[in-house]
């Protein structure tokens, strides 16, 4: 029996969810981890797509966009101290944080880096990218020498 999804849905699990997440949140490397990253939103419409990219608590100089070989490769590097003192100039607390993450769009490769448009605001890249349509290639001969 085919039933709506939000009738299937186990209310009870997402109100714990909560109270274990966070230590999810800081294990390495872990797929939970990677699922939140740089969660992507993309829209078409005739003349091309639009991407918005979250990139919670990073700033513009920690995000790099990079256009090789057709593909739009999206990385973001941040390195965060929180160190705090008592008056006498010892550690009360010293925490240290450093991440990095990646993702990549194929955008086909006759799209250049003048193409893309791009703006970073309230930690969320948005992304402008034209549709363009693939130059068949001109079969190319090539010979070969015959001596004789």
């Amino acid at each position: 029996m085919l039933m709506p999804s939000i009738l299937t849905n186990n209310f009870f699990d997402d109100l714990f969810d909560d109270f274990v997440e966070p230590a999810r949140n800081f294990a390495p490397a872990t797929t939970s981890t990677f699922s939140k990253l740089m969660k992507t939103d993309i829209k078409e419409h005739e003349t091309g797509f639009d991407l918005a990219i979250e990139l919670p608590g990073y700033r513009k100089e920690d995000v790099n966009a990079e256009l090789k070989d057709g593909y739009l490769i999206i990385s973001a590097q941040t390195t965060k101290d929180n160190d705090e003192k008592d008056e006498h100039g010892r550690y009360i607390r010293r925490e240290r944080y450093s991440g990095n993450c990646q993702r990549s769009f194929y955008v086909g490769e006759n799209i250049t880096e003048e193409d893309i448009k791009a703006k970073f605001e309230n930690g969320i890249l948005n992304l402008t990218i034209p549709k363009k349509e693939e130059q068949p290639k001109a079969e190319e001969k090539k010979y070969i020498a015959i001596e004789g």
